[in-house]
């Protein structure tokens, strides 16, 4: 898995690049990014599968925020980005990831 920012100077916007590796996820049918971002809604941002079987998206955040999110693969397992600036307990004892975005 991997994210990465690229900061605008045009706009107050930082461009995110998430990509889930296939080693991670073996042969799933589907990954969502949940987060903040989009009211944790499990439809609003699916992922989209490359030939390689790796999953990505892109997001225009806004800058100066922190973001939680993670990826829900097959609509059954949740798992967080191990590349991500640093992470937080959520209300169902596991952890979220956190994006800065800047």
């Amino acid at each position: 898995m991997s994210l990465k920012k690229q900061v605008l100077k045009s706009k107050p916007v930082c461009k995110v690049t998430f990509r889930v590796s296939k080693g991670l996820i073996g042969q799933a049918e589907s990954v969502s990014l949940v987060g903040d971002f989009n009211g944790w809604d499990t439809a609003a941002s699916p992922m989209s599968k490359l030939k390689t079987g790796e999953f990505t998206s892109q997001l225009t955040l806004e800058k100066g925020k922190a973001y939680e999110f993670r990826y829900l693969v097959d609509g059954q397992k949740w798992l967080n980005e191990p590349d991500a600036d640093r992470f937080v307990a959520n209300s169902f004892g596991e952890e979220n990831s956190v994006i800065e975005a800047n």
